[in-house]
């Protein structure tokens, strides 16, 4: 069992589900990505993983010990710290934000002083100590609020789109931060919209889907209509015509795993009834020790290669490639 956990978790608001999540495990030393369309649950997720929010149905669990009462609840809160998209500020200067933050958790004086300091230079924003927190830009106060959280230590930390605000260069430094706190041993968990962005940087992938866990990642998805019926069938996908499958007919989902697409600079000679001609437009690191391929088929699909594969192939941004894979691949649901 992890350091925080979910057990049988159901959340709502107003008599609607919005989260719904069997099991979840944060362990320390590691980082997990939550992504997944606005109103996925995402943040509700957080919430309820940082004791901010009591689950309706379920448990909520810190070092396999349940938080159920209030004051469990508010004793979990001095471990876990949530950075919240939108950061709420004092009317005060960053330093005081900081401080009075510290204070809560018992820590003050010299210690705090250091903290903090230490916290605003990691960041790059210590020349931002004297100034009013509500007179900070958008991605100055989502700094600030990451400043925060760090210098209270914490053993679980959780963040809300935590580049929403940064710029490329910003969003590298910031998530080397971060790895930096997964080597300190904490647990993390960030949410984000950017998958190239939560496949770099984490551990592991969970993908929301109307407040449950998806089958699939949310890359090369695609809405189509199924004619009724059962086996191979020939589907509009977005702009792609695909075989696939399958007994299902009506409203469906298909999806082309990114591991199970072929790429190669010419037709294969293969049994992959799908081939699509694109071009790279992005390659990077996935975070696992392999290679993310961002390709323009007439929509963008994401294939993971190793670099063995991209060495051999001689691929780089702009090769004309083919894309194949076989009917049974493309999963549907």
């Amino acid at each position: 069992m992890g350091l925080l956990s979910l057990h049988d978790v159901q959340h709502g608001y107003g008599g609607r589900q919005v989260l719904a999540i069997r099991e979840l495990d944060l362990e320390r030393g590691s980082v997990a990505a939550v992504v997944g369309p606005n109103g996925s649950g995402k943040s509700t997720l957080l919430r309820l993983l940082a004791c901010v929010e009591a689950p309706a149905r379920g448990t909520v669990l810190l070092d396999g010990q349940a938080v159920r009462s209030g004051s469990d609840r508010r004793r979990a809160r001095q471990r876990i710290t949530l950075v919240e998209q939108r950061p709420f500020l004092f009317a005060s200067t960053v330093r005081e934000n900081l401080r009075y933050a510290l204070s809560l958790h018992g820590v003050r004086g010299p210690t705090a002083e250091s903290r903090l300091g230490t916290a605003l230079q990691r960041l790059g924003i210590g020349g931002l100590g004297d100034r009013n927190a509500r007179g900070l830009s958008e991605g100055e106060a989502q700094k600030v609020a990451i400043a925060r959280a760090l210098a209270l230590e914490p053993d679980a930390l959780l963040l809300d789109e935590p580049a929403s605000a940064a710029d490329p260069t910003s969003t590298g430094a910031l998530y080397r931060i971060l790895d930096q706190e997964r080597r300190r041993g904490a647990a993390l968990c960030f949410a984000s919209h950017q998958l190239e962005e939560a496949y770099r940087w984490s551990d592991r992938l969970l993908a929301l889907t109307d407040g449950q866990a998806s089958p699939v990642t949310p890359e090369n998805l695609f809405r189509t209509d199924l004619p009724p019926g059962s086996g191979t069938k020939t589907v509009r996908a977005g702009p792609l015509t695909l075989q696939v499958y399958t007994d299902k007919s009506g409203p469906a989902i298909v999806a082309l795993p990114p591991d199970d697409i072929v790429v190669s600079p010419e037709p294969l000679h293969s049994s992959a009834r799908n081939a699509f001609r694109g071009r790279i437009r992005r390659i990077s690191e996935d975070g696992r020790g392999g290679v993310t391929l961002a390709v323009d088929a007439g929509v963008d699909l994401v294939v993971r290669i190793t670099h063995s594969a991209l060495a051999e192939l001689g691929l780089t941004i702009g090769s004309p490639v083919v894309l194949s894979i076989k009917t049974m691949a493309v999963r549907v649901f």
